[in-house]
Order: C-alpha cells, then sequence, then structure tokens
C-alpha cells in the first residue's frame, strides 16, 4: 500500500518524552503520544501572544521533526512548505531545515528567542518552492525549524492558523 497523508508526522523536538510545544527548541525526536502534532489543535506548537509581545514585536523559533512513519515505503523527493500562511496581516511564519539532515538530533537552543546557527529562512508557498527532505526511508524523520515572526503593534488575532504541508513520492 502506498505512504498515506496518515503516515507523515509532524513531531516535537526536545527530546523522546516531550510533550510540552514550549520545550520543541531542538534536540531528539519526541515518541512520546502527546509529541505527535495534530491539526486544528489550538497551540499545538506555539504559546499566545503576550500583549507585551505583540506591543514590542516578537520573533520566537520551534523546531519540529517530519517523520515517515509508513512501515516499509520510503517517501522519495520529500519538499515542505507553507501552503497557508496566518490570517493576520501582523505576523508571519518562516521555514528552515535542520542542517543535521535526517535521523539527527537537531541543535538545542538556549529559549524561543534564540535562533539556530546557519539556518536560513524562507517562506517558499508551494511544492515548487518547498524546501527539501530528501528520501525518508520508513521510520526516518528530518528536523525543520518554525519562525514566528510578530510585529511592532501587532494587532489581537484569534485563532490564527498556518499551515505546513509535505509531500514526495512513493511506489504503489
Amino acid at each position: 500500500m502506498p505512504i498515506a497523508s496518515s503516515d507523515i508526522q509532524y513531531r516535537l523536538s526536545g527530546g523522546a518524552s516531550n510533550t510540552d510545544p514550549n520545550a520543541a527548541l531542538g534536540g531528539a525526536i519526541s515518541t512520546a503520544g502527546g509529541g505527535l502534532i495534530t491539526t486544528d489543535t489550538l497551540n499545538n506548537v506555539w504559546d499566545n501572544v503576550s500583549g507585551a509581545e505583540s506591543s514590542a514585536g516578537d520573533t520566537e523559533y520551534r523546531a519540529i521533526f517530519i517523520k515517515n512513519n509508513h512501515g516499509s515505503l520510503t517517501l522519495t523527493s520529500a519538499k515542505i512548505w507553507i501552503s497557508s500562511n496566518t490570517t493576520s496581516a501582523d505576523d508571519t511564519i518562516e521555514i528552515a531545515l535542520a542542517g543535521e539532515g535526517i535521523n539527527n538530533t537537531i541543535e538545542t537552543v538556549a529559549n524561543e528567542s534564540t535562533a539556530p546557527a546557519g539556518e536560513t529562512f524562507s517562506a517558499p508557498t508551494s511544492f515548487g518552492t518547498g524546501l527539501s527532505l530528501g528520501n525518508l526511508a520508513a521510520g526516518q524523520a528530518h528536523g525543520v525549524w518554525i519562525k514566528r515572526i510578530v510585529s511592532a503593534a501587532a494587532a489581537a488575532a484569534n485563532a490564527n492558523p498556518y499551515t505546513l504541508s509535505v509531500q514526495g513520492e512513493t511506489a504503489a
């Protein structure tokens, strides 16, 4: 059976037992049940932006992993991109591949305001411009950094979603 979208997992970083998105600041992939990032869940990666943060502006980082959870097939030529950026005009999301590559523990940053060293962030909007994850064999994962940029004097926004998409080829 080919790889289905349900076989592609988005998982927190921060160590095998991490289930706290605020602690997803690099390190090993979370294998805990709560480390699986689900869609349509408020604050599944980010905390709320405080009044002080929205007034002054704020840039924060999180590290996640994209995992091929299929039992035997490789996801080939896989890419990740931002298929839908935030709905607020006062903030935006950018992504970068973790430089450590496939199946490696990624750099840990000191806090959510510290940028990872050497990563280049961008906001690709399609498969064609997406960042290449390469070939992910069954069970393999690649680290991805997410950057949230909140402009100074940002207006309050409820439920401000964005969507990351992953796509690749698979054998039948």
